[in-house]
């Protein structure tokens, strides 16, 4: 047996989607109206990472993004600003030059969003987001590897990147929709964090399935099996689809029942949106926001 044997040996990973989808139903059937207040969405609303990842991001729009995360606590004193900003590496340092207020700085890498390009170039690209001064990474497994078995070559991939993060946190992006079973998510979630990552994540948001439920629930499982075996705490961080209260609400259920209260912060639990954030400001302020 290869050391990925091993460690899967030591994990749950047989997960039936049927099972999946049943304590699903029963946890939102039991918990959902309870989390459905305003102190929630605030909560909700720190945790995004706000993110723009289009083609045709310019400088400009960039700046114009930042800039209102900056006056985000004049115009909304009274709530916590968002998580972090996402981009593209190349814009890692317009972020920097104009970003005056205490939040993240992620830069998708390592060849987002389809991971296929060589391993030297996934570093390099790694190593100049952060040392133009990106705080977080968020890079996708080679998922074409994963789905062939070759579970060593993605384990060692994400320990080189997870070395050139250097003190950067990294997001590991398993591209959930692509993984079709719920079995394939478990493994990937565990061969992702024995490589060190900080967190892990659903999607890209540049594939038809994104961020469903049951990749959240399966997901915080397997964030709650590792904790209890390692007693290593990894992140969570829903992205793609996610666009109303609703949403939002749904995913932060499962959070909570699944993986508990110590993970109901923007240090473990994060949301990946563009839409949300004003959908969320509409909820608290109960009337339209488009301030986003």
């Amino acid at each position: 047996m290869s050391k990925i044997d091993d460690l899967f040996a030591l994990y749950d990973c047989n997960v039936n989607d049927e099972a999946v989808k049943n304590a699903i139903d029963n946890i939102l059937a039991d918990h959902f109206v309870e989390n459905g207040n305003k102190k929630v969405y605030q909560q909700c609303l720190s945790q995004i990472d706000l993110t723009s990842l289009n083609g045709t991001d310019t400088e400009a729009e960039i700046i114009s993004m930042v800039e209102k995360v900056n006056s985000f606590n004049t115009h909304f004193p009274h709530l916590q600003n968002v998580g972090a900003i996402c981009i593209y590496p190349a814009l890692v340092p317009i972020v920097k030059a104009h970003l005056t207020e205490n939040v993240g700085i992620a830069a998708v890498s390592a060849g987002f969003p389809a991971s296929q390009t060589f391993i030297e170039i996934k570093v390099a690209e790694t190593s100049m987001a952060v040392m133009e001064g990106a705080t977080e990474i968020d890079v996708v497994i080679s998922i074409g590897k994963f789905l062939e078995g070759k579970y060593e070559e993605v384990y060692e991939e994400l320990s080189e990147l997870k070395a050139a993060c250097r003190d950067a946190h990294l997001k590991v992006i398993l591209e959930t929709g692509a993984l079709k079973t719920a079995s394939n998510i478990k493994k990937a979630a565990i061969l992702a964090m024995a490589s060190g990552a900080d967190f892990i994540k659903t999607s890209t948001g540049k594939i038809p399935v994104a961020a469903t439920l049951e990749a959240t629930y399966v997901m915080c499982e397997a964030i709650k099996e590792w904790n209890e075996k390692t007693g290593v705490k990894v992140g969570y961080k829903p992205a793609g689809g996610i666009v109303t209260t609703e949403d939002a609400v749904n995913h932060y259920t499962i959070v909570k029942q699944v993986l508990g209260n110590e993970w109901l912060n923007n240090k473990m639990f994060r949301f990946g949106a563009s839409r949300l954030a004003n959908n969320l400001l509409s909820s608290i302020e109960e009337k339209e926001v488009k301030y986003f």
